[in-house]
């Protein structure tokens, strides 16, 4: 589906815009916004916050605000009559059903709008990838392309069949998985010998902890896609293979107990997605 979304910052500037599929909203924390369905076919979307104890239900609304404040309040405040507020909500409008939207954005209360220095908008997938392997590939957006993203990054992650996103982990930040399409195989591991492996399919939530070795793999017949949050704005991943490509030859000999000579067959950078070979 289609969306408009409205949002407001502290000096009372305001940007409206609207999304297709693949495209990625960020809205600062406290600041008011609004969503739109556009046409006639239902949106749907999914929403990420960079707080797991923060919901969409910790917010409040326009409509329960005014409908709970005393009315002779709200018309003091807006230098109107009190008559102007009979028939209002009396509580949260959550959902409300009105005309569908015209084409072209309609002027703001205000008139002309004075928009914000940084965009609330970014077309994530009417981009190239951000990077392309054999076995898949990866959109990725944080602060360093989409500015405003200071807390979040977002990646859609495509694997094909038998493809495995290597073994590795973000020093930075937790990980949030929601699996669009395909079946996948997640691992997880942590100090003291802690190893655990998890099947997701469509419509799965998975969760890593920042500093956990993990690794996801499509173990499916057909291609993946899976949607990433990071609750940072800067994304960081060390990978196992550049792990083991940063150490001297030596050090890894005496480290496995192995013969140096098998670690110069070892990759001399970082896998990042081992394809099913």
């Amino acid at each position: 589906g289609r969306v408009r979304t409205t949002v407001i910052n502290p000096a009372g500037q305001t940007e409206t815009n609207d999304f297709d599929p693949g495209d990625v909203w960020y809205f600062r924390r406290g600041h008011p916004h609004m969503l739109e369905c556009l046409g006639n076919e239902p949106t749907h979307f999914i929403l990420i916050f960079d707080n797991g104890y923060f919901s969409e239900f910790g917010t409040f609304s326009i409509t329960d605000w005014i409908g709970h404040a005393p009315k002779p309040l709200v018309a003091k405040n807006f230098s109107l009559p009190e008559s102007s507020f009979d028939g209002f909500p009396r509580e949260e409008v959550y959902f409300a059903r009105g005309t569908i939207p015209p084409d072209e954005i309609p002027e703001n209360l205000q008139g002309p709008r004075v928009s914000p220095p940084e965009t609330h908008k970014f077309r994530m997938l009417a981009g190239a990838p951000h990077a392309v392997f054999k076995g898949g590939r990866e959109w990725r957006i944080d602060s360093t392309r989409f500015p405003i993203s200071t807390t979040v990054t977002g990646v859609i992650l495509d694997l094909e069949p038998g493809a495995l996103r290597e073994l590795h982990w973000h020093p930075n930040a937790d990980e949030w998985h929601y699996v669009i399409d395909g079946d996948l195989s997640v691992t997880m591991f942590g100090s003291h010998g802690r190893f655990r492996t998890e099947h997701l399919h469509p419509g799965d939530v998975g969760y890593i902890p920042q500093g956990y070795g993990h690794s996801i793999e499509n173990v499916g017949s057909k291609p993946s896609r899976i949607l990433i949050g990071f609750n940072t704005g800067i994304y960081e991943a060390i990978d196992l293979s550049a792990w083991i490509a940063g150490n001297p030859i030596d050090v890894l000999a005496t480290n496995f107990n192995k013969p140096a000579s098998l670690f110069d067959r070892f990759p001399r950078k970082d896998v990042f997605i081992s394809p099913n070979e």
